[in-house]
């Protein structure tokens, strides 16, 4: 069964819970008010008769059907069709999920139809009912109450997204190889998350210009500008987001460029100090190598002083070339 909550309102006050969307017309027709009718994944014949009943615009029926939409909102007459895009963090993955709300409000309707699971459709409906004296202002108080509960739902995702950069930049120095990946997909969450919440400042003026010509209540007025306000907070928290993330990243390729720097240095070291130490034994070795021949005809072969000469002069080299390395750093 897709349809979640189906109530008829007079005066604020919830009057009936027609068991069909066939009864809520029916009860409307009869005894007037105001219905909201909550969907949950709808099937094309219950959209179908929700639009012939309301006259909702094909195209919105379509794009509230098929789902996968960008937040907007679409007058069509004397009906309004607004699609929202809550959202929730999740700690474990460090990803933001998002969920997909899309709202029909007209004269004496408001029909919810929700794409993902959303609790937060009916923590509105319960306090709007506590609220009479905001729910007679019509289908105008549930459409800015939904603004509202959508816009507060992104506190937590700010909370979290920040969290995790704070992490981020302790992290950037410890060397650990995995942060540039991370750097990336928080990215990633961000500008999914900015798309989300871009297009709300322009919604809330299209909802703001209609004020005088649908006569919204001025507490309802003051309800929308409030949201507006926490909305512009949302976006420039995202916005920074995005700036820190990308200070993050050409951070952490500067520092990994220094340590390959480093390392190469390091190594260029090592080298200096093998090739040092192979040069001055490589010399004794020379001598001893020429002498260790056994030449029957080879010069100072037979002095006495043959052996030591040769030894003198082994340790000599290797002493020569020891000094010239250390003189250069080498060694």
């Amino acid at each position: 069964m897709t349809i979640i909550d189906n109530a008829v309102y007079v005066d604020g006050v919830r009057s009936a819970e027609p068991e069909s969307l066939e009864q809520t017309f029916e009860t409307l027709s009869e005894h007037g008010g105001m219905a909201w009718i909550g969907l949950y994944r709808p099937t094309a014949a219950e959209m179908t008769a929700v639009a012939t009943e309301f006259g909702l615009h094909p195209l919105a029926v379509e794009d509230a059907i098929s789902a996968h939409q960008r937040p907007k909102l679409e007058r069509y007459e004397d009906s309004l069709f607004t699609v929202l895009r809550p959202a929730r963090y999740l700690d474990a993955t460090e990803t933001v999920e998002f969920g997909e709300l899309h709202i029909f409000t007209g004269r004496n309707f408001v029909v919810t139809i929700r794409h993902a699971e959303m609790a937060g459709v009916a923590r509105v409906r319960r306090r709007l009912e506590g609220r009479p004296d905001l729910l007679r202002h019509g289908p105008e108080s549930i459409l800015y109450a939904l603004l509202d509960l959508v816009v507060d739902d992104y506190a937590p995702v700010v909370a979290g997204l920040e969290n995790d950069i704070d992490e981020i930049e302790d992290q950037l120095f410890s060397g650990d190889s995995n942060v540039s990946r991370r750097i990336y997909e928080l990215a990633r969450e961000v500008i999914q998350f900015q798309r989300a919440i871009h297009p709300l400042p322009d919604m809330m003026q299209q909802l703001k210009r209609g004020f005088e010509k649908y006569g919204v209540d001025s507490e309802l007025q003051h309800s929308l500008r409030d949201v507006e306000d926490h909305v512009e907070r949302v976006i420039s928290r995202a916005d920074s987001f995005r700036d820190l993330l990308q200070n993050a990243l050409t951070l952490d390729g500067t520092l990994t460029a220094n340590r390959q720097n480093q390392a190469s240095a390091e190594q260029n070291e090592q080298v200096k100090k093998i090739s040092s130490w192979a040069a001055i034994f490589f010399a004794p070795s020379f001598v001893a190598g020429v002498y260790g021949m056994n030449f029957e005809h080879m010069p100072e072969l037979h002095w006495t002083v043959g052996y030591p000469m040769a030894i003198a002069l082994m340790a000599a080299t290797a002493t020569l070339m020891y000094a010239i390395f250390k003189r250069k750093g080498w060694l």
